[in-house]
């Protein structure tokens, strides 16, 4: 059953990469337990105590890192060597860092994205995943969030409206160059001003219903402003993959156990995301989550979380038996 005391961390500590970035990683639960490695959403989004509780402290080893540029990896906002593949290249630091043979790989929004991408390229270094919010990275679910036109912007014309706000002025420039413009304009105050509309859409529209405390966080400095920087940089460069390249690639961990948790009402990552990825997965689980949207602090989105994670505990523990 979830419960949402919080879990203290045994270990905490930053990881020096090439090219100057530093990341911030830390271990709770269980120090002989299952390992797992939560990827965090964003890109950009950085990791949060909430996430240890997802998981069954007494029977996992849990990891959490903070990708490059957010939380507290340093240094702050950067989009320099910031790429999927250099995300992936940190995951698998960390792993040989912590002498982990191979671990449960989780995510949720665009950390299931990465998961999917590190599960792919070290299939042999994953007991299965446990993914949430499913975004698959394709140019259809980029225009869904962030394009005139796409399925957010009309079921919220009135929140997209104060996302276009910003740059009203720079008619015939895609959404996404216009933002970059602004997110790396030399600036400050005018990079902040464009980071808060970026951020404050998402959490307008990532519950079912309104959260005023998230809408509050989002438009802080300290979480606005890599979230927009980073996740613009993603995805004007199509988060530095091929076209359908997670789909293209399943085949290398079809093999693998599988659970997927997403909310019904889900605005950010649509709904059709989850389903086709569950329909070319065969023996994956879907748990549809019927009175949710994106956010992975939905109650229901909690509770359908952790029990994945139960399910997955023993179904790894009977392998070993």
């Amino acid at each position: 059953m979830y419960r949402t005391e919080p879990v203290e961390t045994y270990q905490t500590f930053f990881l020096d990469r090439p090219d100057g970035h530093r990341l911030y990683v830390e271990q709770s639960g269980n120090p002989q337990g299952i390992p797992v490695l939560m990827c965090h959403g964003g890109p950009g989004g950085g990791s949060s105590p909430f996430q240890r509780t997802l998981f069954d402290a007494s029977r996992y080893r849990i990891v959490l890192f903070d990708q490059r540029g957010c939380g507290q990896s340093t240094p702050f906002a950067s989009l320099e060597a910031n790429t999927t593949a250099t995300l992936c290249e940190d995951i698998e630091a960390i792993r040989q860092h912590l002498q982990i043979e191979s671990w449960v790989v989780a995510g949720g929004s665009w950390g299931s994205t990465l998961a999917l991408y590190y599960g792919q390229q070290h299939p042999e270094r994953c007991l299965g995943f446990i993914l949430r919010g499913i975004f698959l990275a394709r140019s259809q679910d980029i225009d869904w969030l962030y394009r005139p036109g796409g399925g957010a912007s009309q079921l919220f014309p009135d929140y997209f409206a104060d996302f276009m706000a910003p740059i009203l002025g720079m008619a015939g420039l895609d959404v996404l160059v216009a933002y970059q413009q602004l997110l790396q304009h030399p600036d400050k105050n005018l990079q902040l001003s464009a980071a808060q509309a970026w951020s404050l859409w998402e959490a307008r529209v990532a519950t079912l219903l309104p959260n005023q405390n998230m809408r509050a966080g989002a438009v802080e400095a300290e979480s606005a402003l890599p979230l927009a920087r980073i996740e613009n940089h993603y995805f004007l460069h199509h988060c530095f993959m091929a076209p359908d390249q997670l789909l293209r690639d399943l085949h290398r961990v079809r093999h693998l156990p599988c659970y997927i948790v997403h909310g019904r009402y889900d605005i950010v990552c649509k709904m059709e995301n989850a389903w086709t990825l569950s329909q070319q997965w065969p023996g994956s689980v879907l748990k549809i989550v019927q009175d949710a949207g994106h956010s992975a602090s939905e109650a229901g989105i909690c509770r359908a979380l952790f029990q994945m994670s139960l399910l997955l505990a023993d179904r790894l523990t009977a392998q070993e038996t």
